[in-house]
């Protein structure tokens, strides 16, 4: 599910427009928490990524649909809006591409450096200072780090940084060993 969150042309386009749009009505940060938490309720919720990816559901109802949603959220009116023109225009399927060229716009501008940190379980808080102390000694700057839970990496832990992605997961190793043992 965050695999689904990659930045394309039009999710930029999107992002740069909402993105200007909220620095213009000082409201940069009110819809950064907006879009983060769409993001959670994405990964948690089949019926909303139906209601914005489904073919057979127009954009008129997608249009009331992701309004509803974002209204029920009392989320910005900058948000709230912003959805309803996505929608509107055909686009809502492209909502996980806007996040994510979001949320790298305010990074930049923010000068923050984001860290996704995937393990088989949820850390614990000395789990996780750990690997902020080792994130900010390697990069010089202090991470804002965000955790996911996925069992299917077997152990270990995945940790992306910006396009770099350091894969120490149990999964990845054993199949290394089978792409070599096969090659053997």
């Amino acid at each position: 599910m965050a695999d689904d969150f990659r930045t394309t042309e039009v999710g930029e386009r999107y992002a740069q427009a909402l993105f200007d749009l909220a620095l213009e009505t000082k409201t940069l940060d009110a819809v950064r928490a907006d879009l983060k938490s769409l993001k959670a309720a994405w990964i948690d919720s089949a019926d909303l990524r139906r209601l914005a990816t489904s073919p057979v559901i127009s954009a008129e109802d997608q249009t009331k649909g992701l309004v509803a949603i974002a209204t029920a959220a009392k989320y910005q009116a900058t948000t709230r809006n912003f959805l309803g023109l996505l929608a509107q225009n055909g686009r809502a399927r492209d909502l996980t591409a806007v996040i994510a060229a979001f949320e790298a716009l305010y990074a930049k501008h923010a000068g923050v450096v984001a860290a996704e940190v995937v393990s088989t379980q949820a850390l614990s808080a000395a789990q996780l200072k750990s690997i902020t102390t080792a994130l900010t000694q390697a990069l010089g700057k202090n991470p804002e780090i965000t955790t996911r839970v996925d069992p299917s990496i077997l152990g270990g832990l995945k940790v992306k940084v910006g396009s770099k992605l350091f894969d120490a997961s149990l999964k990845t190793k054993l199949d290394q060993m089978k792409f070599a043992l096969r090659r053997a």
